[in-house]
């Protein structure tokens, strides 16, 4: 994710993107994966590095 994240710093990237591009379920099947996966990106990176744009995805820098 972080790797994601960094190619494509300053852009929002869907939450759904995210999960495409991570992981390979079905359409169907409803995870946290992405809200824990960047949890614990903020845990190690610190919160300022990445941020949530509500209803939207998540970005790294400022966008």
């Amino acid at each position: 994710m972080l790797e994601l994240l960094l190619r494509n710093k300053g852009r929002v990237l869907p939450r759904k993107l995210i999960e495409e591009k991570l992981y390979n379920w079905d359409d169907d099947v409803s995870s946290n994966a992405v809200e824990v996966h960047v949890h614990h990106l903020r845990r190690k990176l610190g919160s300022e590095f990445i941020r949530t744009v509500h209803g939207i995805g998540y970005t790294l820098g400022d966008a």
